[in-house]
C-alpha cells in the first residue's frame, strides 16, 4: 500500500488550525473595511473626509461645537489651554504696610536700678520688764493709726504695786499731819518761852530747849512732806508702769513684722512690731559717679517696680557719700502713697533730664538679628535691608540715629517676615509719619 505524501505539522491540531485561521479571517475583514471609502463620497475625495470638503482640509466642526474644539472632540469639551506667551509673573512674598520716619519730641532720660524702701521704719518695743502678753491686736500688713493699742500686757501685779503705793502715799500723808501737829506745838511753846525770858520765870536753858523742840519739830515736819513726795513718785511710777501694760503705736503707718506671742513673757526693750512710718515709701536708685552731676532734687521719676505697672516719683536728695566699692550713689525718690510697690522689691526707673527732637518710627518697623538692628526699605516693589542706630525710646516708638533718611519708605507690618531682595506687595499707601 502506498501511503499519502502530505504530512501533518508535527505537535499541531487540527482544532488549533481551524481557530488560528478564523481569527486571520476576521482581521482581514476588518482592515479591508477601514481601508474602504466612506459609503456616498464623492468622487475624489480621500477616504475618512466628510463631502465638500476638499482634500487636506481638517474636517468641519459640527454645529453648536465651540471655536478651537479638535475634530472627533465630544460636544460641550473646553477648548485647549492656549500656550504662555511668556514667563509667569513673580509672586509677591508678602503683603506690607510702609511708614515715613517722622520727627518728635523725645524725653532725655537717665536708667538706674535700684531698691523699694521704706522711708523711715519705726521699732515697737515692750517698755515694761517681765510681763506677760495677755492680748495682740494687730497683724503684718495690718493699718495702724497713731496711739492704737497693740499689745495688752497682764497687769494684775502692776495693778497690786500701785495699790501699795496709793497706801504708801496715804501713810505719809498722814505723817505730815501728825509733824504739822507737833510742829506747831512746839513753835507754840517756843513763843511763850521768849515772852517770859524777861520775867524770869523759866531758865535760859529750858527756853532754849523749847526753841530746840520747835526746830526739831519744823525738821520732822518736812522730812514727813519729803516722804509724801516720794509716795507720790512711786505712784506715779506704777500709774505709768500699768499705762505701759497697753503698748502704742507711735506713728501712723503700716505694720511690717510682727514677734509678738501671745503667753510670752518678755524684758524691757524687746521688740514686739515694726512699723513702716505713714505707710511711706522711696526708691533707692544706684547711680554711678560720673552721672550725678545730671541729677537734682524734686526732678520726675519713672519708675517700673517688677510687680509690673508704672510710678510716678520725686527725687527727694542725692545721696552725700559714694560706695568705694561698685563707685554708685544712692538717689532717694520719694513715692506717692497708696503705689503698688512693696518694702524690698527690685525696681528700673528713669530720671527725666530734659527733651529734644529725634527721627522715630514704630516698634514694630525695627528688626534685631544678630544683635544688630534693621529696617526694610521698600523700592522697586522689593524689601531692601538697612542697618541703622536705635536711641532713645518712647512708649511703642524707637527713635532712629542713624541709617534712615525721613522720605525712606520703611515696613511697619510684616518686616519680621522678611528677607533682604523679598518682592512685596504694598497696602493702604504710605502713612504720613510713625504710628
Amino acid at each position: 500500500m502506498t501511503r499519502s505524501s502530505t504530512m501533518r505539522p508535527a505537535g499541531r491540531h487540527p482544532t488549533a488550525l481551524a481557530a488560528m485561521l478564523a481569527a486571520a479571517l476576521v482581521l482581514a475583514a476588518c482592515g479591508a473595511r477601514e481601508s474602504a471609502p466612506a459609503a456616498g463620497a464623492a468622487p475624489g475625495t480621500a477616504a475618512g473626509t466628510p463631502a465638500g470638503n476638499p482634500a487636506g482640509t481638517p474636517p468641519a466642526t459640527p454645529a453648536g461645537t465651540p471655536a478651537g474644539t479638535p475634530a472627533g472632540a465630544p460636544a460641550g469639551a473646553p477648548p485647549p489651554a492656549p500656550a504662555a506667551a511668556g514667563k509667569s509673573a513673580v509672586r509677591p512674598a508678602l503683603v506690607v504696610t510702609v511708614v515715613r520716619p517722622e520727627r518728635a519730641e523725645l524725653a532725655d532720660t537717665l536708667s538706674a536700678n535700684g531698691s523699694v524702701a521704706a522711708w523711715q521704719e519705726a521699732t515697737v518695743g515692750a517698755e515694761v520688764n517681765g510681763l506677760r502678753i495677755a492680748e495682740v491686736r494687730a497683724e503684718v500688713g495690718d493699718i495702724v493709726k497713731r496711739g492704737q493699742v497693740l499689745v495688752v500686757f497682764a497687769a494684775d501685779t502692776v495693778r497690786a504695786d500701785v495699790a501699795a503705793a496709793q497706801a504708801a502715799l496715804a501713810e505719809a500723808r498722814a505723817a505730815v499731819g501728825e509733824a504739822q501737829a507737833s510742829a506747831a506745838e512746839a513753835q507754840s511753846n517756843a513763843e511763850r518761852a521768849r515772852q517770859v525770858e524777861s520775867s524770869g520765870a523759866l531758865s535760859a536753858q529750858q527756853i532754849a530747849q523749847y526753841q530746840t523742840a520747835a526746830q526739831t519739830a519744823q525738821a520732822r515736819l518736812a522730812s514727813a512732806q519729803a516722804r509724801v513726795q516720794s509716795a507720790q513718785a512711786q505712784l506715779q511710777s506704777q500709774d505709768l508702769r500699768l499705762r505701759m501694760t497697753q503698748v502704742h503705736a507711735p506713728d501712723d503707718g503700716v505694720i511690717s513684722a510682727r514677734a509678738a506671742t501671745v503667753g510670752a513673757v518678755v524684758p524691757a526693750g524687746q521688740e514686739l512690731f515694726r512699723l513702716v512710718r505713714g505707710n511711706r515709701l522711696e526708691w533707692r536708685a544706684e547711680v554711678t559717679a560720673t552721672e550725678l552731676a545730671r541729677l537734682k532734687p524734686k526732678q520726675a521719676v519713672r519708675v517700673l517696680p517688677a510687680s509690673g505697672g508704672e510710678i510716678a516719683g520725686t527725687v527727694r536728695s542725692i545721696g552725700p557719700v559714694v560706695d568705694a566699692q561698685t563707685r554708685n550713689a544712692l538717689v532717694y525718690v520719694d513715692l506717692p502713697a497708696g503705689s503698688p510697690a512693696k518694702a524690698g522689691m527690685f525696681a528700673r526707673g528713669e530720671f527725666r533730664l530734659g527733651g529734644s527732637a529725634g527721627l522715630v518710627v514704630p516698634q514694630q518697623a525695627i528688626v534685631v538679628r544678630d544683635g544688630f538692628s534693621y529696617v526694610f526699605r521698600v523700592e522697586g516693589g522689593r524689601a531692601v535691608q538697612q542697618k541703622v542706630r536705635t536711641g532713645r525710646r518712647d512708649g511703642d516708638r524707637i527713635e532712629l540715629l542713624e541709617g534712615v533718611t525721613p522720605e525712606a519708605a520703611l515696613v511697619a507690618r510684616g518686616a519680621g517676615f522678611l528677607n533682604d531682595g523679598d518682592v512685596v506687595q504694598v497696602v493702604d499707601g504710605v502713612a504720613g509719619g510713625a504710628k
